[in-house]
């Protein structure tokens, strides 16, 4: 539930953030007139979001066991690459997102509304795709058949709207850089045990070879029903029986991507401290109006 939590709450803060920006520079240019096709753009992102997800969820019901780790397996490589890419994107465009985005609506708003729907569509729908892809192999690898994986995404998107409304009104300080570093920090965590099970998937689809080839199995001193069992279950795909690529898989990924992403990348002290959208005179008088 935990892990689920943390890629709601940062994929969701990075969509509110964007959100946030977008609206407070129409407010501040006094373009209100072009926060309607903002907003009918973020609506249909997450619209595409959900359909996305839902696709993926009913879709694969109807696949033979096989097919269905096949799937699994490869989407969760999928998601693990988009995830790895995001957090690195981040980490490094943190202190230069709001002036990325405000030149993308200035160019927006000169070509007319579709240009506005689709920036606020771009902006928010890789968030939301890349949400319900990573949720919803992460809750394949959970296993457990009980909701709370998707509880767990479902509170860490809250949070992340209450937070981005605190940072529109001014209520809120976030240093983005400390922020993205350490919950990123925490994804390839995350992710390296959703690579390690969706490879463990594509040994069941016997795609690849190994499924009885164990490195280990600790399953009578772990038990995987046990509340501990669950926890880390559920925060780092722990599995008490991995095969020998699961865990190969595991250290190949873990190690050196936690490490090139915690070096230094030359991010100044205070520089990637933001106090609302008020920053560089972006203040707006008063909420928008959509």
């Amino acid at each position: 539930m935990f892990a689920n939590y943390l890629i709601g709450l940062r994929e969701g803060l990075e969509a509110s953030l964007v959100v946030c920006i977008l609206i407070a520079y129409l407010v501040k240019t006094d373009r209100r007139d072009a926060l309607k096709p903002v907003w009918t753009g973020i609506g249909v992102a997450l619209v595409l979001a959900l359909g996305f997800g839902c696709a993926l969820e009913f879709g694969s019901q109807e696949l033979t066991f096989e097919a269905q780790e096949a799937l699994g397996g490869s989407l969760s490589l999928i998601a693990v690459g988009l995830v790895t890419w995001m957090v690195f994107w981040m980490r490094r465009t943190a202190r230069h997102l709001k002036a990325e985005l405000h030149g993308k609506l200035d160019a927006a708003l000169q070509m007319g509304t579709g240009a506005l729907v689709a920036t606020a569509f771009l902006a928010v729908g890789r968030e939301g795709l890349e949400t319900a892809l990573f949720v919803w192999t992460s809750v394949r690898a959970a296993g457990d058949g009980t909701p709370r994986p998707l509880i767990g995404a479902a509170l860490g998107i809250a949070t992340a709207v209450v937070l981005g409304w605190l940072f529109y009104r001014g209520a809120l300080r976030i240093n983005l850089a400390k922020f993205f570093t350490w919950t990123g920090g925490m994804l390839v965590v995350v992710a390296a045990g959703v690579l390690a099970y969706g490879f463990h998937d594509l040994q069941e689809a016997r795609w690849l070879p190994g499924l009885s080839n164990k490195a280990f199995d600790i399953s009578d001193t772990i038990d995987p029903s046990s509340w501990y069992g669950t926890l880390l279950k559920g925060v780092f795909n722990f599995q008490p029986d991995p095969t020998v690529l699961q865990v190969t898989v595991w250290l190949l990924y873990l190690v050196p991507t936690l490490a090139l992403f915690l070096a230094p990348v030359g991010f100044a002290s205070g520089k990637g401290k933001v106090k609302g959208p008020d920053e560089q005179g972006t203040r707006p008088s008063k909420a928008p109006q959509a």
